[in-house]
This record gives C-alpha cells, sequence and structure tokens, in this order.
C-alpha cells in the first residue's frame, strides 16, 4: 500500500500529515513555507509512495466555502499538473485549529510551544487526516 498525504493548506504556511504505508496511523510530519510547497511534495513524492493527497476544505459555518478557497483552488490546478500520477481528495477541515491548540493544551505543552503556529498546522494536518482515515 502507498501513503496518504494530508495538507493544511495556508498562504503563509502549510501542515502536512501522512500514514503510514498500511495507512492505520496518522501522524504529523512537518510545515512548510506554502511557497515551497509544490517543491517539497514533489521531492516528498519523488521517494514515497503516496496514494492520494488530501487537502483541507475550509468551509465557514453555513458551509459556504472560506476565503482561502480561492488560493487552494489556484494551488490545486498547479498540484495537479506537477504530481498527475496522485489523486487530490478535500476533506472538511472546520474546528482543526481549534482542536489542535486544545490537543496542545492537553498534552501539557507550554504557552510558549502552543504558540507556534507551525505546530498547529501540523497537528491541524494531522487531524484532517485522522478525520479521513475515520470516514472512511
Amino acid at each position: 500500500m502507498a501513503r496518504l498525504l494530508a495538507l493544511d493548506y495556508g498562504t503563509k504556511r502549510t501542515g502536512i500529515a501522512v500514514t503510514d504505508e498500511l495507512q492505520i496511523i496518522a501522524s504529523g510530519l512537518t510545515t512548510v513555507n506554502t511557497s515551497e510547497l509544490l517543491t517539497f511534495l514533489k521531492q516528498y513524492t519523488s521517494k514515497e509512495s503516496v496514494e492520494k493527497i488530501i487537502v483541507g476544505l475550509p468551509k465557514q459555518m453555513d458551509n459556504t466555502a472560506s476565503e482561502s478557497e480561492v488560493y487552494i483552488q489556484k494551488f490545486l490546478r498547479k498540484l495537479d499538473s506537477e504530481i498527475p500520477n496522485i489523486s487530490i481528495e478535500r476533506f472538511d477541515e472546520r474546528f482543526t485549529s481549534k482542536m489542535a491548540f486544545q490537543s496542545m493544551i492537553d498534552s501539557g505543552l507550554s504557552k510558549k510551544k502552543r504558540q507556534n503556529k507551525a505546530l498547529v498546522d501540523e497537528i491541524s494536518a494531522t487531524l484532517i487526516l485522522q478525520s479521513y482515515m475515520s470516514s472512511l
């Protein structure tokens, strides 16, 4: 089997999470500057077998698209043209940032570490991936 990879896309940084090859466990991988995301993904997918990329779908409470969806759509077009052999799926990401922050509190991380937005993005990507896997 191949890995699943999830993205919590942001205009500045993107959190990335992956599964193991058996697609049992979701783990945070890293956070990269969004300007370097495509390069990172091309390098990662050339070394690792990835079956699918799950990209967070940000929605408002009334189920309309978030403002960031415009940027995500632009990125998705580039991603599909640069890495056409890996399917892309969207998954609702509402509340993942709040849940990530709460999980940091629950795990006892210091206030200074909880202010690390890159860590929040990575945990958010992991939550997107875990939720996606649970929905299957």
